[in-house]
Protein backbone atom coordinates (compact mmCIF):
# COMPACT_ATOMS: atom_id res chain seq x y z
CA UNK A 1 0.00 0.00 0.00
CA UNK A 2 1.39 3.30 -0.85
CA UNK A 3 1.52 5.91 1.86
CA UNK A 4 -1.02 8.73 2.10
CA UNK A 5 1.31 11.79 0.85
CA UNK A 6 2.29 13.71 4.09
CA UNK A 7 1.63 17.85 4.22
CA UNK A 8 0.18 19.64 1.33
CA UNK A 9 1.54 21.46 -1.04
CA UNK A 10 0.44 25.03 -1.32
CA UNK A 11 -0.77 27.02 -4.02
CA UNK A 12 0.96 28.24 -3.26
CA UNK A 13 19.32 32.98 -4.21
CA UNK A 14 22.16 31.56 -3.43
CA UNK A 15 24.84 34.00 -3.73
CA UNK A 16 27.87 33.27 -1.53
CA UNK A 17 28.88 37.08 -1.05
CA UNK A 18 32.15 37.75 -0.17
CA UNK A 19 31.62 39.83 2.71
CA UNK A 20 30.08 37.61 5.83
CA UNK A 21 27.35 39.58 6.78
CA UNK A 22 25.19 38.66 9.79
CA UNK A 23 21.14 38.40 9.68
CA UNK A 24 19.88 41.05 10.98
CA UNK A 25 17.01 41.18 13.45
CA UNK A 26 14.02 43.20 14.69
CA UNK A 27 12.08 42.28 17.81
CA UNK A 28 11.30 39.40 18.81
CA UNK A 29 14.55 37.72 16.64
CA UNK A 30 18.05 36.94 17.95
CA UNK A 31 19.93 39.85 17.27
CA UNK A 32 23.39 38.75 18.90
CA UNK A 33 25.54 35.72 17.21
CA UNK A 34 26.03 34.60 20.65
CA UNK A 35 22.73 34.20 21.10
CA UNK A 36 21.17 31.37 20.39
CA UNK A 37 17.93 28.75 20.90
CA UNK A 38 18.21 25.64 22.79
CA UNK A 39 21.99 25.83 21.79
CA UNK A 40 23.05 23.25 24.67
CA UNK A 41 20.93 20.80 22.03
CA UNK A 42 21.67 22.71 18.51
CA UNK A 43 25.28 22.75 19.05
CA UNK A 44 26.53 20.50 16.25
CA UNK A 45 29.59 20.79 14.05
CA UNK A 46 29.11 21.62 10.12
CA UNK A 47 30.10 18.38 7.77
CA UNK A 48 33.28 18.63 5.26
CA UNK A 49 31.93 17.31 2.18
CA UNK A 50 32.56 19.35 -0.59
CA UNK A 51 30.60 17.26 -2.92
CA UNK A 52 27.66 16.74 -0.81
CA UNK A 53 24.39 19.40 -0.29
CA UNK A 54 21.87 18.93 2.38
CA UNK A 55 18.53 18.49 0.85
CA UNK A 56 15.30 19.24 3.74
CA UNK A 57 12.70 17.17 2.03
CA UNK A 58 9.95 16.42 4.60
CA UNK A 59 7.86 14.53 2.49
CA UNK A 60 5.44 16.91 0.79
CA UNK A 61 4.71 17.05 -2.92
CA UNK A 62 7.69 16.55 -5.98
CA UNK A 63 11.30 17.33 -5.23
CA UNK A 64 12.10 14.90 -7.35
CA UNK A 65 13.66 17.69 -9.57
CA UNK A 66 15.59 19.30 -7.16
CA UNK A 67 17.29 16.37 -6.41
CA UNK A 68 17.98 16.06 -10.29
CA UNK A 69 18.91 19.32 -10.68
CA UNK A 70 21.58 18.97 -8.05
CA UNK A 71 22.84 15.61 -9.30
CA UNK A 72 23.22 16.64 -13.19
CA UNK A 73 25.25 19.06 -11.86
CA UNK A 74 27.74 16.58 -10.09
CA UNK A 75 27.05 17.04 -6.55
CA UNK A 76 25.32 14.16 -3.98
CA UNK A 77 22.50 14.83 -1.28
CA UNK A 78 22.64 14.14 1.53
CA UNK A 79 19.10 14.11 3.28
CA UNK A 80 17.84 15.67 6.60
CA UNK A 81 16.72 13.05 8.70
CA UNK A 82 17.01 14.72 11.80
CA UNK A 83 17.94 18.36 13.37
CA UNK A 84 21.17 17.70 13.81
CA UNK A 85 21.27 17.15 10.04
CA UNK A 86 20.58 20.67 9.28
CA UNK A 87 23.00 22.33 12.02
CA UNK A 88 25.75 20.05 10.63
CA UNK A 89 25.04 21.09 6.70
CA UNK A 90 27.84 22.64 4.87
CA UNK A 91 24.89 23.85 2.20
CA UNK A 92 21.22 23.08 3.17
CA UNK A 93 18.76 23.26 0.10
CA UNK A 94 14.89 23.35 1.59
CA UNK A 95 12.50 23.33 -1.54
CA UNK A 96 9.59 23.74 0.51
CA UNK A 97 6.16 22.61 -0.52
CA UNK A 98 3.07 22.61 0.74
CA UNK A 99 0.74 24.50 2.72
CA UNK A 100 2.30 27.13 4.81
CA UNK A 101 0.28 26.36 7.78
CA UNK A 102 1.32 22.39 7.45
CA UNK A 103 5.07 22.94 6.33
CA UNK A 104 5.37 25.50 9.77
CA UNK A 105 3.27 22.31 11.83
CA UNK A 106 5.83 19.51 10.43
CA UNK A 107 8.90 21.93 11.46
CA UNK A 108 8.11 22.48 14.38
CA UNK A 109 7.04 19.10 15.67
CA UNK A 110 10.31 17.85 14.53
CA UNK A 111 12.47 20.61 15.59
CA UNK A 112 13.43 21.23 12.71
CA UNK A 113 12.13 25.07 12.84
CA UNK A 114 14.61 25.78 15.35
CA UNK A 115 17.23 24.38 13.72
CA UNK A 116 16.69 25.94 10.55
CA UNK A 117 16.39 29.39 12.69
CA UNK A 118 19.73 28.58 14.39
CA UNK A 119 21.82 27.94 10.76
CA UNK A 120 20.56 30.86 9.34
CA UNK A 121 21.62 32.69 12.28
CA UNK A 122 24.91 31.42 11.74
CA UNK A 123 24.61 32.77 8.61
CA UNK A 124 25.23 29.18 6.59
CA UNK A 125 24.90 28.72 3.10
CA UNK A 126 20.92 28.16 2.59
CA UNK A 127 18.97 27.97 -0.31
CA UNK A 128 15.46 28.49 0.25
CA UNK A 129 12.85 27.34 -2.97
CA UNK A 130 8.94 28.62 -3.35
CA UNK A 131 7.28 28.03 0.62
CA UNK A 132 11.12 27.67 1.42
CA UNK A 133 11.44 31.24 0.74
CA UNK A 134 7.85 32.41 2.30
CA UNK A 135 8.28 30.25 5.73
CA UNK A 136 11.28 32.85 6.54
CA UNK A 137 8.77 35.68 7.19
CA UNK A 138 6.47 36.52 9.98
CA UNK A 139 3.54 34.81 9.15
CA UNK A 140 1.29 33.83 6.21
CA UNK A 141 -2.56 34.76 5.49
CA UNK A 142 -3.13 30.99 3.97
CA UNK A 143 -5.84 29.55 6.39
CA UNK A 144 -4.50 31.77 8.75
CA UNK A 145 -2.85 33.67 9.96
CA UNK A 146 0.28 31.23 10.50
CA UNK A 147 3.60 32.19 12.11
CA UNK A 148 6.24 31.63 9.87
CA UNK A 149 10.13 31.40 11.14
CA UNK A 150 10.10 34.89 11.87
CA UNK A 151 13.70 35.61 9.93
CA UNK A 152 11.98 38.52 8.00
CA UNK A 153 9.94 40.57 8.43
CA UNK A 154 6.23 40.57 6.92
CA UNK A 155 3.49 38.79 5.43
CA UNK A 156 2.96 36.60 2.84
CA UNK A 157 -0.74 37.26 1.40
CA UNK A 158 -2.95 35.57 -1.17
CA UNK A 159 -2.85 37.13 -5.12
CA UNK A 160 -6.19 39.34 -5.59
CA UNK A 161 -7.97 37.56 -8.43
CA UNK A 162 -11.23 40.04 -7.87
CA UNK A 163 -10.04 42.38 -10.46
CA UNK A 164 -9.41 39.70 -13.19
CA UNK A 165 -5.97 38.32 -12.48
CA UNK A 166 -5.40 35.21 -12.92
CA UNK A 167 -4.43 33.25 -10.02
CA UNK A 168 -2.46 31.27 -9.23
CA UNK A 169 0.41 33.25 -11.01
CA UNK A 170 2.11 29.90 -13.54
CA UNK A 171 4.56 30.11 -15.75
CA UNK A 172 7.62 32.03 -16.84
CA UNK A 173 7.89 35.62 -15.69
CA UNK A 174 11.14 38.40 -14.91
CA UNK A 175 12.80 39.53 -12.98
CA UNK A 176 13.72 42.90 -11.56
CA UNK A 177 16.77 42.64 -9.91
CA UNK A 178 17.41 45.17 -7.30
CA UNK A 179 20.73 43.99 -5.62
CA UNK A 180 24.14 42.69 -6.92
CA UNK A 181 24.17 38.87 -6.05
CA UNK A 182 26.45 36.42 -7.01
CA UNK A 183 23.14 33.95 -7.80
CA UNK A 184 21.32 36.12 -9.86
CA UNK A 185 24.71 37.76 -11.99
CA UNK A 186 23.34 36.79 -15.63
CA UNK A 187 19.46 36.12 -14.89
CA UNK A 188 18.40 39.82 -16.43
CA UNK A 189 16.97 38.88 -19.30
CA UNK A 190 15.79 35.69 -18.81
CA UNK A 191 12.34 34.48 -18.12
CA UNK A 192 12.01 32.07 -14.89
CA UNK A 193 9.17 29.55 -13.66
CA UNK A 194 6.87 30.69 -10.92
CA UNK A 195 4.01 28.45 -9.31
CA UNK A 196 2.10 29.66 -7.21
CA UNK A 197 -0.83 31.76 -5.57
CA UNK A 198 0.56 33.37 -2.01
CA UNK A 199 3.83 35.79 -1.78
CA UNK A 200 5.70 37.94 0.02
CA UNK A 201 5.25 41.37 0.57
CA UNK A 202 7.73 44.03 -0.17
CA UNK A 203 7.87 46.48 2.78
CA UNK A 204 10.37 49.15 4.29
CA UNK A 205 11.06 46.80 7.08
CA UNK A 206 12.13 44.24 4.93
CA UNK A 207 13.51 46.31 1.96
CA UNK A 208 17.34 45.24 2.36
CA UNK A 209 16.52 41.51 2.44
CA UNK A 210 15.35 42.14 -1.57
CA UNK A 211 17.66 40.88 -4.05
CA UNK A 212 14.77 40.71 -6.61
CA UNK A 213 11.20 41.24 -7.24
CA UNK A 214 8.34 40.34 -10.07
CA UNK A 215 5.52 42.06 -11.11
CA UNK A 216 2.53 40.16 -11.36
CA UNK A 217 -0.62 42.58 -10.62
CA UNK A 218 1.62 44.09 -8.06
CA UNK A 219 5.10 43.76 -6.99
CA UNK A 220 6.38 40.49 -5.07
CA UNK A 221 9.29 39.85 -3.46
CA UNK A 222 11.11 37.30 -6.01
CA UNK A 223 14.45 36.65 -4.24
CA UNK A 224 16.10 37.20 -0.96
CA UNK A 225 20.07 38.13 -0.15
CA UNK A 226 21.59 38.73 2.77
CA UNK A 227 24.95 37.00 3.46
CA UNK A 228 24.82 33.41 2.87
CA UNK A 229 21.04 32.89 3.47
CA UNK A 230 19.44 33.04 -0.20
CA UNK A 231 16.13 32.42 -1.20
CA UNK A 232 13.86 32.53 -4.34
CA UNK A 233 9.91 32.48 -5.17
CA UNK A 234 10.77 30.84 -8.64
CA UNK A 235 11.81 27.12 -8.88
CA UNK A 236 15.08 26.92 -10.86
CA UNK A 237 15.22 23.41 -10.90
CA UNK A 238 12.41 23.86 -13.63
CA UNK A 239 13.42 27.09 -15.16
CA UNK A 240 15.74 25.38 -17.81
CA UNK A 241 19.07 25.98 -18.43
CA UNK A 242 18.78 29.88 -16.44
CA UNK A 243 17.47 27.44 -13.40
CA UNK A 244 20.07 25.09 -13.21
CA UNK A 245 23.29 27.89 -13.82
CA UNK A 246 21.40 30.04 -10.17
CA UNK A 247 21.31 25.92 -8.89
CA UNK A 248 25.33 25.73 -9.69
CA UNK A 249 26.61 29.57 -8.36
CA UNK A 250 24.87 28.14 -5.16
CA UNK A 251 26.44 24.43 -5.17
CA UNK A 252 30.17 25.70 -6.73
CA UNK A 253 30.54 29.67 -5.07
CA UNK A 254 33.32 30.06 -7.48
CA UNK A 255 32.04 28.87 -10.43
CA UNK A 256 30.39 31.97 -12.37
CA UNK A 257 27.73 29.12 -13.83
CA UNK A 258 26.59 28.15 -17.23
CA UNK A 259 26.71 31.38 -19.46
CA UNK A 260 22.83 31.41 -20.87
CA UNK A 261 22.93 33.90 -23.73
CA UNK A 262 20.49 36.60 -23.18
CA UNK A 263 17.91 38.07 -25.71
CA UNK A 264 15.72 40.84 -26.19
CA UNK A 265 14.58 42.48 -22.20
CA UNK A 266 12.10 40.27 -20.65
CA UNK A 267 9.16 42.95 -18.86
CA UNK A 268 5.99 40.16 -17.64
CA UNK A 269 4.60 36.92 -17.71
CA UNK A 270 5.48 34.85 -21.00
CA UNK A 271 3.16 33.10 -22.54
CA UNK A 272 4.12 29.15 -22.70
CA UNK A 273 4.49 27.15 -25.93
CA UNK A 274 3.54 23.10 -24.25
CA UNK A 275 4.54 20.03 -26.18
CA UNK A 276 2.29 17.02 -25.33
CA UNK A 277 2.85 13.41 -25.70
CA UNK A 278 -0.07 11.29 -25.70
CA UNK A 279 1.73 7.54 -24.48
CA UNK A 280 0.24 4.23 -25.21
CA UNK A 281 0.99 0.91 -25.81
CA UNK A 282 1.32 -0.17 -29.29
CA UNK A 283 -0.16 -3.86 -30.90
CA UNK A 284 3.85 -4.97 -29.98
CA UNK A 285 2.94 -3.84 -26.28
CA UNK A 286 5.72 -0.62 -26.81
CA UNK A 287 5.09 2.28 -25.48
CA UNK A 288 4.78 4.84 -28.12
CA UNK A 289 3.93 8.36 -28.77
CA UNK A 290 0.85 8.59 -30.69
CA UNK A 291 -1.71 11.43 -32.33
CA UNK A 292 -4.94 10.88 -32.69
CA UNK A 293 -7.13 12.37 -35.90
CA UNK A 294 -10.40 13.42 -33.69
CA UNK A 295 -8.65 11.39 -30.68
CA UNK A 296 -8.34 8.29 -33.37
CA UNK A 297 -4.61 7.58 -32.97
CA UNK A 298 -4.99 4.22 -35.31
CA UNK A 299 -3.49 4.55 -38.97
CA UNK A 300 -6.50 4.77 -41.58
CA UNK A 301 -4.35 2.71 -43.76
CA UNK A 302 -5.64 -0.78 -43.94
CA UNK A 303 -3.11 -2.02 -41.12
CA UNK A 304 -4.90 0.05 -38.69
CA UNK A 305 -1.66 0.08 -36.42
CA UNK A 306 -1.38 2.10 -33.70
CA UNK A 307 0.57 5.29 -34.85
CA UNK A 308 4.20 5.46 -33.95
CA UNK A 309 5.74 8.79 -33.69
CA UNK A 310 8.77 8.16 -31.47
CA UNK A 311 9.97 7.24 -27.37
CA UNK A 312 8.69 9.26 -24.97
CA UNK A 313 11.69 10.26 -23.33
CA UNK A 314 13.95 10.69 -26.34
CA UNK A 315 10.97 13.08 -27.79
CA UNK A 316 10.59 14.51 -24.28
CA UNK A 317 14.08 15.82 -23.80
CA UNK A 318 14.41 17.15 -27.44
CA UNK A 319 11.26 19.37 -26.69
CA UNK A 320 12.84 20.51 -23.59
CA UNK A 321 16.34 21.04 -25.72
CA UNK A 322 13.99 22.70 -28.56
CA UNK A 323 12.68 25.80 -25.82
CA UNK A 324 9.34 23.58 -24.85
CA UNK A 325 8.28 25.76 -21.40
CA UNK A 326 6.12 22.60 -20.15
CA UNK A 327 5.55 19.08 -21.22
CA UNK A 328 2.77 17.15 -20.85
CA UNK A 329 2.34 13.53 -20.99
CA UNK A 330 -1.24 11.53 -21.42
CA UNK A 331 -1.64 8.39 -20.66
CA UNK A 332 -3.88 6.81 -23.01
CA UNK A 333 -2.62 3.37 -22.80
CA UNK A 334 -4.40 0.40 -21.32
CA UNK A 335 -2.53 0.12 -18.37
CA UNK A 336 -4.84 3.05 -16.84
CA UNK A 337 -7.46 0.17 -15.90
CA UNK A 338 -4.23 -0.04 -12.90
CA UNK A 339 -2.74 3.16 -12.55
CA UNK A 340 -0.34 2.17 -9.71
CA UNK A 341 0.52 -1.03 -11.59
CA UNK A 342 1.32 1.14 -14.51
CA UNK A 343 5.42 0.60 -14.27
CA UNK A 344 5.98 1.57 -17.71
CA UNK A 345 4.70 5.04 -17.31
CA UNK A 346 5.92 6.05 -14.24
CA UNK A 347 9.26 4.75 -15.46
CA UNK A 348 9.03 7.39 -18.19
CA UNK A 349 8.04 9.85 -15.70
CA UNK A 350 11.28 9.28 -13.31
CA UNK A 351 13.46 9.03 -16.62
CA UNK A 352 12.70 12.14 -18.34
CA UNK A 353 12.24 14.52 -15.39
CA UNK A 354 16.13 13.55 -14.84
CA UNK A 355 16.80 15.11 -18.60
CA UNK A 356 13.73 17.76 -18.50
CA UNK A 357 14.14 20.99 -16.53
CA UNK A 358 11.10 22.18 -17.09
CA UNK A 359 7.56 20.96 -15.70
CA UNK A 360 6.14 18.05 -16.26
CA UNK A 361 2.41 17.37 -16.34
CA UNK A 362 0.85 13.56 -16.33
CA UNK A 363 -2.82 12.63 -17.00
CA UNK A 364 -4.59 9.70 -17.36
CA UNK A 365 -6.20 7.49 -15.25
CA UNK A 366 -5.82 9.49 -11.91
CA UNK A 367 -9.36 8.23 -10.03
CA UNK A 368 -10.48 6.05 -6.98
CA UNK A 369 -10.22 2.21 -8.41
CA UNK A 370 -10.17 -1.56 -6.61
CA UNK A 371 -7.87 -3.75 -8.83
CA UNK A 372 -8.72 -7.05 -9.18
CA UNK A 373 -8.02 -7.99 -5.78
CA UNK A 374 -10.73 -6.04 -4.69
CA UNK A 375 -7.35 -3.60 -2.81
CA UNK A 376 -9.26 0.03 -3.38
CA UNK A 377 -6.89 2.84 -4.13
CA UNK A 378 -7.88 6.74 -3.80
CA UNK A 379 -7.65 9.23 -6.43
CA UNK A 380 -4.79 10.34 -3.58
CA UNK A 381 -2.05 7.79 -3.71
CA UNK A 382 -2.53 7.59 -7.22
CA UNK A 383 -1.75 10.89 -7.94
CA UNK A 384 1.09 10.72 -4.84
CA UNK A 385 2.84 8.18 -6.99
CA UNK A 386 2.49 10.41 -10.42
CA UNK A 387 4.07 13.17 -7.82
CA UNK A 388 6.54 11.00 -6.60
CA UNK A 389 7.58 9.62 -9.77
CA UNK A 390 8.37 13.25 -11.07
CA UNK A 391 5.21 15.02 -12.12
CA UNK A 392 4.72 18.36 -11.05
CA UNK A 393 0.95 18.23 -12.17
CA UNK A 394 -1.60 15.79 -12.72
CA UNK A 395 -4.34 16.04 -15.03
CA UNK A 396 -7.82 15.03 -14.36
CA UNK A 397 -10.44 14.34 -17.02
CA UNK A 398 -13.88 12.08 -16.64
CA UNK A 399 -14.00 12.17 -12.85
CA UNK A 400 -13.96 16.02 -12.72
CA UNK A 401 -16.57 16.31 -15.27
CA UNK A 402 -18.99 13.76 -12.51
CA UNK A 403 -17.54 15.77 -9.82
CA UNK A 404 -18.73 19.25 -11.56
CA UNK A 405 -21.78 17.41 -12.29
CA UNK A 406 -22.69 16.75 -8.70
CA UNK A 407 -21.85 19.69 -7.43
CA UNK A 408 -24.04 22.15 -9.97
CA UNK A 409 -26.80 19.53 -9.40
CA UNK A 410 -26.25 19.91 -5.36
CA UNK A 411 -24.44 22.76 -4.82
CA UNK A 412 -22.29 20.98 -2.25
CA UNK A 413 -18.65 20.57 -2.23
CA UNK A 414 -18.47 17.15 -0.63
CA UNK A 415 -14.37 16.85 -0.19
CA UNK A 416 -14.40 13.42 -1.91
CA UNK A 417 -13.94 13.87 -5.42
CA UNK A 418 -10.50 13.32 -6.78
CA UNK A 419 -10.36 16.90 -7.52
CA UNK A 420 -11.18 18.22 -4.35
CA UNK A 421 -8.36 15.84 -2.45
CA UNK A 422 -5.61 16.03 -4.95
CA UNK A 423 -6.25 19.85 -4.68
CA UNK A 424 -6.58 19.85 -0.72
CA UNK A 425 -3.39 17.82 -0.67
CA UNK A 426 -1.26 19.26 -3.19
CA UNK A 427 -2.48 22.66 -3.94
CA UNK A 428 -4.45 24.00 -6.68
CA UNK A 429 -1.43 24.89 -8.96
CA UNK A 430 -1.09 20.91 -8.94
CA UNK A 431 -4.05 20.03 -10.25
CA UNK A 432 -5.22 20.46 -14.54
CA UNK A 433 -8.62 19.56 -15.43
CA UNK A 434 -8.30 18.52 -19.15
CA UNK A 435 -12.65 19.32 -20.89
CA UNK A 436 -12.76 17.32 -23.80
CA UNK A 437 -16.08 19.09 -25.96
CA UNK A 438 -18.09 18.78 -28.80
CA UNK A 439 -19.30 21.62 -30.54
CA UNK A 440 -23.37 21.50 -30.95
CA UNK A 441 -24.76 24.31 -33.28
CA UNK A 442 -27.76 26.09 -32.36
CA UNK A 443 -29.87 28.04 -34.15
CA UNK A 444 -31.07 30.65 -31.07
CA UNK A 445 -29.33 30.16 -27.45
CA UNK A 446 -33.31 29.44 -26.26
CA UNK A 447 -32.72 26.04 -27.86
CA UNK A 448 -30.52 24.97 -25.20
CA UNK A 449 -29.91 25.22 -21.32
CA UNK A 450 -26.50 25.82 -21.84
CA UNK A 451 -24.03 28.80 -22.70
CA UNK A 452 -23.56 29.02 -26.49
CA UNK A 453 -21.26 31.19 -28.66
CA UNK A 454 -22.04 33.10 -31.42
CA UNK A 455 -19.54 31.41 -33.91
CA UNK A 456 -17.62 32.53 -36.38
CA UNK A 457 -18.41 30.08 -39.05
CA UNK A 458 -22.07 29.41 -39.55
CA UNK A 459 -23.27 25.51 -39.05
CA UNK A 460 -23.93 23.15 -41.80
CA UNK A 461 -27.38 24.23 -42.43
CA UNK A 462 -26.72 28.17 -41.33
CA UNK A 463 -26.70 27.57 -37.87
CA UNK A 464 -25.37 30.98 -35.98
CA UNK A 465 -24.74 30.06 -32.29
CA UNK A 466 -23.03 26.52 -31.05
CA UNK A 467 -22.67 25.51 -27.25
CA UNK A 468 -19.63 22.86 -26.33
CA UNK A 469 -20.70 19.40 -25.24
CA UNK A 470 -18.64 18.28 -22.65
CA UNK A 471 -17.36 14.37 -23.31
CA UNK A 472 -15.58 11.54 -21.04
CA UNK A 473 -13.76 8.08 -21.85
CA UNK A 474 -11.56 9.75 -24.63
CA UNK A 475 -14.65 11.48 -26.39
CA UNK A 476 -16.93 8.58 -26.25
CA UNK A 477 -19.30 9.45 -24.30
CA UNK A 478 -21.04 12.39 -24.26
CA UNK A 479 -22.27 14.43 -21.05
CA UNK A 480 -25.05 16.63 -20.05
CA UNK A 481 -22.62 19.78 -19.38
CA UNK A 482 -21.08 22.30 -21.16
CA UNK A 483 -18.11 23.47 -21.66
CA UNK A 484 -18.54 26.85 -19.78
CA UNK A 485 -20.51 25.42 -17.08
CA UNK A 486 -17.82 22.71 -16.37
CA UNK A 487 -15.34 24.91 -16.39
CA UNK A 488 -16.48 27.57 -13.64
CA UNK A 489 -17.77 24.62 -11.71
CA UNK A 490 -14.01 23.08 -11.38
CA UNK A 491 -12.52 26.25 -10.68
CA UNK A 492 -14.89 25.99 -7.48
CA UNK A 493 -13.87 22.54 -6.87
CA UNK A 494 -10.13 23.28 -6.85
CA UNK A 495 -8.67 23.36 -10.16
CA UNK A 496 -6.07 25.58 -10.89
CA UNK A 497 -5.49 25.11 -14.57
CA UNK A 498 -7.63 23.98 -17.76
CA UNK A 499 -6.52 22.24 -20.27
CA UNK A 500 -9.50 23.34 -22.91
CA UNK A 501 -9.49 20.92 -26.10
CA UNK A 502 -11.67 20.20 -29.07
CA UNK A 503 -13.18 17.42 -30.74
CA UNK A 504 -13.66 18.82 -33.90
CA UNK A 505 -10.26 20.27 -34.11
CA UNK A 506 -8.09 17.88 -32.81
CA UNK A 507 -5.77 16.96 -35.52
CA UNK A 508 -7.04 18.92 -38.30
CA UNK A 509 -4.40 22.03 -38.83
CA UNK A 510 -6.72 24.13 -39.34
CA UNK A 511 -6.07 26.23 -36.30
CA UNK A 512 -7.45 26.40 -32.42
CA UNK A 513 -11.48 26.90 -32.20
CA UNK A 514 -10.79 30.76 -30.80
CA UNK A 515 -15.07 30.71 -30.07
CA UNK A 516 -14.43 27.79 -27.55
CA UNK A 517 -11.31 29.12 -26.31
CA UNK A 518 -12.61 33.07 -25.74
CA UNK A 519 -15.74 31.75 -24.33
CA UNK A 520 -13.98 29.38 -21.36
CA UNK A 521 -11.04 31.62 -20.84
CA UNK A 522 -13.49 34.99 -20.07
CA UNK A 523 -15.24 32.84 -17.80
CA UNK A 524 -13.12 31.76 -15.21
CA UNK A 525 -9.80 33.40 -13.06
CA UNK A 526 -7.41 30.29 -13.51
CA UNK A 527 -4.97 29.47 -16.52
CA UNK A 528 -6.09 28.14 -19.43
CA UNK A 529 -4.52 26.16 -21.69
CA UNK A 530 -5.48 26.36 -25.95
CA UNK A 531 -5.06 23.06 -27.24
CA UNK A 532 -6.17 21.07 -30.27
CA UNK A 533 -6.22 22.42 -34.34
CA UNK A 534 -2.77 24.25 -34.10
CA UNK A 535 -0.76 23.84 -37.68
CA UNK A 536 1.03 26.68 -38.23
CA UNK A 537 2.61 29.43 -36.24
CA UNK A 538 -0.02 31.78 -37.50
CA UNK A 539 -2.33 30.07 -34.88
CA UNK A 540 -0.30 30.34 -31.68
CA UNK A 541 -0.37 34.18 -32.43
CA UNK A 542 -3.81 33.94 -33.47
CA UNK A 543 -5.03 32.12 -30.11
CA UNK A 544 -2.96 34.86 -27.80
CA UNK A 545 -4.49 37.89 -29.77
CA UNK A 546 -7.89 37.25 -29.70
CA UNK A 547 -7.94 35.07 -26.32
CA UNK A 548 -7.37 35.00 -22.81
CA UNK A 549 -5.19 31.77 -22.72
CA UNK A 550 -2.30 31.94 -20.91
CA UNK A 551 -0.30 28.95 -22.62
CA UNK A 552 -0.95 26.72 -26.14
CA UNK A 553 -0.19 23.31 -26.51
CA UNK A 554 0.55 21.30 -29.88
CA UNK A 555 1.48 17.67 -30.35
CA UNK A 556 1.62 16.12 -34.55
CA UNK A 557 3.05 19.15 -35.64
CA UNK A 558 5.69 18.97 -32.94
CA UNK A 559 6.18 14.84 -33.45
CA UNK A 560 6.41 15.37 -37.73
CA UNK A 561 8.92 18.39 -37.45
CA UNK A 562 6.33 20.10 -39.34
CA UNK A 563 6.38 23.39 -37.17
CA UNK A 564 9.47 23.50 -35.13
CA UNK A 565 8.92 25.35 -31.66
CA UNK A 566 11.72 27.54 -32.01
CA UNK A 567 10.21 28.70 -35.20
CA UNK A 568 6.73 28.87 -33.46
CA UNK A 569 8.87 30.98 -30.73
CA UNK A 570 10.01 33.41 -33.12
CA UNK A 571 6.85 34.25 -35.05
CA UNK A 572 5.51 34.70 -31.31
CA UNK A 573 8.16 37.22 -30.77
CA UNK A 574 7.82 38.89 -34.23
CA UNK A 575 3.96 39.33 -33.31
CA UNK A 576 4.72 41.02 -30.37
CA UNK A 577 3.98 38.25 -27.81
CA UNK A 578 6.17 38.14 -24.86
CA UNK A 579 7.76 34.09 -24.70
CA UNK A 580 10.64 32.84 -22.80
CA UNK A 581 13.44 32.43 -25.10
CA UNK A 582 16.56 29.87 -24.53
Amino acid sequence: MLPPPPSPPPQGAMATGATNHAVPCSAGRPTKRNQRRNSASLSVRASSDANTVTLLDYGAGNVRSVRNAIRHLGFNIRDVRSPEDILSADRLVFPGVGAFGSAMDVLTRTGMADALREYIRRDRPFLGICLGLQLLFDSSEENGPVTGLGVIPGVVRRFDSSEGLIVPHIGWNALQINKDTQLLQGVDGHHVYFVHSYYALPSDANRDWISSTCNYGESFISSISMGNIQAVQFHPEKSGATGLSIFEKFLSPNSSGAKVPSHKKTSKLAKRVIACLDVRSNDNGDLVVTKGDQYDVRDHSSSKEVRNLGKPVELASQYYIDGADEVSFLNITGFRAFPLGDLPMLEVLRCASEKVFVPLTVGGGIRDFTDASGRYYSSLEVASEYFRSGADKISIGSDAVFAAEAYLQTGVKTGKSSLEQISRVYGNQAVVVSIDPRRVYAKSPDEVQFKTVKVSSKGPLGEEYAWYQCTISGGRDSRPIGAYELAQAVEELGAGEILLNCIDCDGQGCGFDIDLIKMVSDAVTIPVIASSGAGSVEHFSEVFEKTNASAALAAGIFHRKEVPILAVKEHLVDAGVEVRMQ
